[in-house]
């Protein structure tokens, strides 16, 4: 499988497949890079599309000093999406985790074929609320201070909760499947089951597995379900 690695402005992305006039934008999640995609892109390759993935900031290749920001990303989201339309007659994604609701942000009304979600964050503010009451923060006190260090890694942010609040996300095709882990201790079943009805998107559940899918049993289930959504979409 051929790859060629270029950079957009001076976002660091790598393009996989053979030429085709369709592709696959890969977005990764927290602690991914842009060469995890050359799993997916051998697979969509037999389907007729080129893949073309990304480093967020804070990963990878990214040396710039930009941090993982909502209003850092989406343009350079943008960015991409717009060498794509350029580039390629139609445009799907593949997402993972945060990938995935960067991507809900970014890519809102814009004409995007086939949606692969796996592990997909998609409600960013129960995300946060949920911090917030593990760490025993108020909302009143986190507007107050504006950020709060938390025990668990995360640093709390007034700035970040109301940006979410001010950017709800929907859907953004007909042809959405998601795949999602039983045990995922990350992301609530029911917000997985409110976007899927409200969206009607195809879901699949893995039984057992917890939100990093990344065993071998994991991966060929995965894989299983990536090449039965691109034969299903294909129709």
């Amino acid at each position: 499988m051929t790859e060629s690695h270029l950079f957009l402005d001076t976002i660091p992305t790598v393009l996989y497949g053979a030429p085709s006039d369709r592709v696959f934008l890969y977005i990764h999640g927290q602690g991914g890079a842009k060469e995890e995609a050359a799993r997916f892109a051998a697979i969509a390759e037999r389907f007729g599309y080129r893949t073309l993935a990304v480093d967020l900031p804070e990963h990878g290749a990214r040396r710039d000093g930009k941090k993982l920001l909502p209003w850092i990303v989406i343009p350079e989201l943008r960015t991409l999406l717009a060498y794509a339309k350029e580039h390629f007659r139609t445009v799907s994604l593949r997402t993972v985790s945060i990938g995935t609701w960067f991507s809900l942000l970014a890519f809102s009304g814009e004409p995007i074929d086939i949606c692969l979600f796996s592990s997909p964050l998609l409600d960013m503010e129960d995300m946060i609320l949920t911090l917030m009451h593990l760490a025993g923060v108020s909302e009143e006190r986190l507007r107050a201070e504006g950020e709060i260090p938390t025990a668990f890694g995360q640093t709390l942010s007034w700035e970040y909760l109301t940006y979410v609040r001010q950017h709800p996300v929907r859907g953004l095709s007909k042809k959405t499947a998601i795949l999602y882990a039983t045990e995922d201790e990350t992301i609530r079943r029911a917000t997985v089951d409110r976007f899927t009805e409200a969206n009607r998107a195809d879901l699949c559940l893995y039984p057992g597995g917890e939100h990093w899918l990344h065993t071998p049993e994991e991966v060929a289930f995965m894989e299983a379900w990536e090449m039965r959504m691109l034969r299903a979409y294909e129709k």
